[in-house]
């Protein structure tokens, strides 16, 4: 799919790393299938067997290839971690699929990122004048390039050396011969919880992927925070200035699996909660709420059960469609949004709809759905969105169109409304927003999430071009890189 054809948000990636383990990599392989949502392009694990690392890689997604014996068989050791990829403006390539592997001069390092640097083309010409060689176009080599240039003694030395340079939003599992480490940026804008299975310690994205392989839920990485396993114990380094954490928004709104729990709580209520909030700042009569699925469903839910109104599925999601499928005319492009949905026409006939979503980023796949309500006999669509307008781009690891693209960030809401061809359009506000997540409104002294994506207010500017990022990453990359 073209990034110009990206109407919904997508975060780059999930990582999954397991100690002390006999079925290490089929754990990974079962903790990536969990995380699947966070990235379908590639997949990877790295495992350790105490004197080798091995290593696999493919396209597409983990069940296609880790379900399978054979692979798996080449990947013996009691050390794994993993990665399921999404790339930004990078290429889809092998060569770029995660876990990377590095054999410096302490020994060999694995590891696996979620994120992405807003530094990173400062340092890569900075350690491309220094001799250094690049494998790949991804921001993560330049995490194992600085860890490797480093004249500190101890790894987590290296480490901390290599973290002091970068910037950005990132989580991070790391695997040397004999430990296994978490990484959580100084924000916590990128998650990462930690788990454990009777002896073991994982690492992962969410904690759905811990679900999944009977592990129990530990915590939450704190924001800054450096987690070292090794010899079946844990230590925690803080070796960042303490600052409050401003994990990304988004997590709560989209990101996250509905299951998982964030801040000791299912994704899924705090959506349910936003629609609650989204329906108090709504007074309209319609017949029915009808969600987008399924990322709205939750929030749709929540507005029903605020405004006392009728819910239905008046939109039905196919879930074979693949993602891979071959587009050849425009003619068939244009049904795109039928492969992936079909309205429940006798449900929908001579009803006033509202419409709930999670997010409005371009608008051409909302656009398209209210035409198909309306050409399935609703007598009007009212579109409500349980978040507020997303008006500024993200650079911490977020997969979205360019400011330019953003429906919000070039429209008012009249416009807005036009342009999709709705009766109404009304976004959840930033203050309902707030509440909805936290049972208080936005402190604009220090917002406790990055929202960024509704405010401009970056928690970290980047040191590369911040208006053209994606267009320096291409140029500079010869078109090629990402995380």
């Amino acid at each position: 799919m073209k990034k110009s054809n990206l109407d919904k948000l997508r975060e780059e990636c999930g990582i999954f790393g397991i100690s002390n383990h006999q079925d290490s990599s089929a754990l990974v392989a079962l903790g990536l299938h969990a995380l699947q949502h966070r990235g379908q392009e590639g997949c990877g694990i790295v495992s350790f067997d105490g004197k080798n690392y091995h290593s696999e890689k493919r396209q597409g997604l983990v069940g296609d290839h880790f379900t399978n014996p054979e692979i798996l068989n080449k990947l013996p050791g009691n050390f794994a971690i993993g990665h399921n990829r999404y790339s930004t403006t990078g290429e889809t390539s092998l060569r770029n699929i995660q876990p990377f592997f590095a054999d410096l001069h302490m020994g060999g390092l694995s590891i696996a990122h979620n994120g992405n640097l807003t530094n990173a083309l400062m340092l890569r010409e900075n350690l491309v004048k220094e001799g250094a060689i690049f494998r790949t176009t991804s921001d993560t080599e330049t995490i194992v390039q600085l860890i490797a240039k480093s004249n500190r003694n101890k790894f987590i030395d290296k480490l901390i050396d290599a973290l002091f340079q970068i910037q950005g939003g990132y989580s991070l599992v790391l695997m040397t011969n004999k430990k296994l480490v978490g990484v959580r940026d100084p924000f916590g804008i990128r998650p990462l919880v930690l788990g454990k299975l009777k002896n073991s310690y994982i690492f992962a994205s969410e904690t759905c992927a811990l679900d999944i392989v009977g592990a129990t839920f530990i915590r939450e990485i704190e924001n800054g925070e450096i987690v070292v396993v090794e010899n079946e114990k844990i230590k925690s380094v803080k070796p960042f200035p303490k600052q409050k954490p401003r994990p990304c928004v988004f997590e709560y709104i989209y990101f996250a699996r509905p299951d998982s729990l964030i801040n000791n709580k299912c994704a899924y209520e705090y959506r349910k909660q936003l629609g609650s909030e989204l329906a108090k700042e709504t007074d309209l009569n319609a017949d029915l709420v009808v969600p987008v699925p399924d990322s709205g469903v939750p929030s749709a839910l929540g507005y029903a059960e605020k405004s006392k109104k009728k819910f239905e599925l008046g939109l039905i999601r196919n879930h074979y469609v693949g993602r891979t499928f071959i587009e050849p005319t425009q003619n068939i492009r244009s049904l795109g949004v039928k492969l992936k949905l079909s309205p429940s026409k006798t449900v929908v006939k001579d009803k006033s709809i509202i419409l709930i979503d999670d997010s409005l980023v371009r608008g051409t796949t909302c656009h398209k759905i209210v035409k198909m309500l309306y050409e399935s006999g609703a007598r009007e669509v009212h579109v409500r969105i349980a978040c507020p307008e997303i008006k500024y781009p993200d650079f911490y690891g977020v997969d979205m169109p360019t400011k330019e693209e953003l429906l919000a960030y070039k429209k008012n809401n009249r416009e807005m409304c036009e342009y999709i061809n709705a009766k109404t359009l009304k976004f959840l506000s930033l203050d309902g927003l707030y509440k909805a997540l936290t049972g208080n409104s936005r402190n604009s002294n220090y917002p406790q999430f990055s929202d960024h994506y509704f405010t401009g207010d970056y928690p970290i500017k980047p040191s590369d071009n911040l208006n053209g990022f994606k267009v320096k990453q291409l140029s500079l990359l010869s078109g090629k890189s990402n995380s």
